[in-house]
């Protein structure tokens, strides 16, 4: 192995290292209690060493929501392939969306701020281009559904992109209102419950009488 290709793995491993410490900080005191400081010394680093990395807090949290959204796309498209009832597909949307708020509720609230906020001015090129390719693979795959619902005559006649945004803003309206009672108290979390009652609502409301 030559000279350059062991930088290139070494600075491989060491952004590996340092998002599976962001990871750990963000996952503890969240994002905005999080510092650089902090997440360097869990990745034993110097904080201008992690510096030469990433380009600032916003970036690593932002790396960790990107996973989020690709696993998200991937389960959607997979959702789609499906040889079930659109209905069944929305339905299976829903678990999807349960199935990644359990996984990670903190990187995924942080992902529905990123989308909305003034964050997201401050990533990279290449950061933001993943945001818009797996974003647009999720919502693409969400109006595949709705139009192939609307053409076999069993979804009321809407704009599928207008009824994939509903789909797609229910999930975040959801997440973060509810998310946010819970932080009043930590033993009621009704996020499950409330998405899948919102899901049953739409798919009525969807359907031709």
């Amino acid at each position: 192995m030559g000279i350059y290709e062991r930088k290139k793995r070494e600075k491989k491993r060491r952004k590996t290292e340092i998002l599976n410490a962001a990871r750990k900080v963000f996952s503890s005191k969240g994002f905005n209690s999080a510092t650089v400081e902090e997440i360097a010394l869990e990745a034993e680093l110097s904080p201008g060493t992690l510096y030469l990395y990433f380009k600032n807090k916003e970036e690593l949290h932002t790396i960790l929501s990107i996973e989020i959204l690709k696993y998200l796309a991937d389960k959607i498209q997979k959702v789609v392939s499906q040889n079930i009832s659109v209905e069944e597909k929305i339905e299976k949307f829903c678990n999807v969306f349960v199935e990644l708020y359990e996984y990670d509720s903190n990187i995924l609230i942080n992902l529905f701020h990123l989308q909305s906020g003034e964050t997201l001015k401050n990533l990279s090129p290449e950061v933001l281009q993943q945001i818009k390719t797996y974003s647009i693979m999720a919502h693409g795959a969400m109006v595949d559904v709705v139009k192939k619902g609307i053409d076999q005559g069993i979804f009321i006649d809407e704009h599928p992109v207008a009824v994939a945004d509903i789909l797609w803003s229910s999930y975040a309206g959801v997440v973060l209102w509810v998310d946010s009672k819970r932080l009043l108290d930590d033993q009621k979390n009704f996020v499950k419950s409330t998405l899948k009652t919102t899901f049953k609502i739409i798919i009525k409301g969807l359907k031709k009488e």
